[in-house]
């Protein structure tokens, strides 16, 4: 019976391992790399990785190398399907010419949620928990 119910644990990433992954953090940074290693908690070690901000129709990409990710700060991992990964739509600039609309990007979405949070709490009787700035 216990060999009919699927992997629900980090025991189902053993074959990402030696894939290129992408990694969604909790605090919306996107990082593609290599899955390496990974552990019970789902702490991952990432090789070769980048870190990739988009805004409108382009993205750029700033080099990480190595990189340790706690298991708990991963909202989502999906493997980059590498005949389709040049296909994309986008455009690539350069990290520091992208960077300030990606914060004003940042900027907008907190505004905006904190403007949310105030309304629900205010109108609609909803609390203020979780305010650790993590929107997942």
């Amino acid at each position: 019976m216990d060999s009919l119910i699927p992997f629900t644990t980090s025991g189902s990433l053993v074959d990402c391992v030696d894939r290129k992954m992408m990694v969604v953090l909790r605090d919306g940074r996107k990082l593609i790399g290599v899955l390496r290693s990974y552990d019970q908690f789902a702490n991952l070690v990432l090789e070769d990785t980048v870190e990739r901000i988009y805004h409108a129709d382009v993205y750029a990409e700033r080099w990480q190398g190595l990189y340790l990710i706690r298991g708990e700060n991963v909202v989502l991992l999906g493997e980059v399907d590498l005949d389709q990964e040049d296909d994309v739509p986008l455009r690539q600039v350069d990290w520091t010419v992208l960077e300030p609309y990606h914060k004003q990007d940042i900027d907008t979405k907190k505004k905006r949620d904190e403007y949310k949070a105030g309304v629900l709490y205010e109108q609609k009787g909803f609390c203020k928990e979780g305010g650790e700035g993590d929107g997942y």
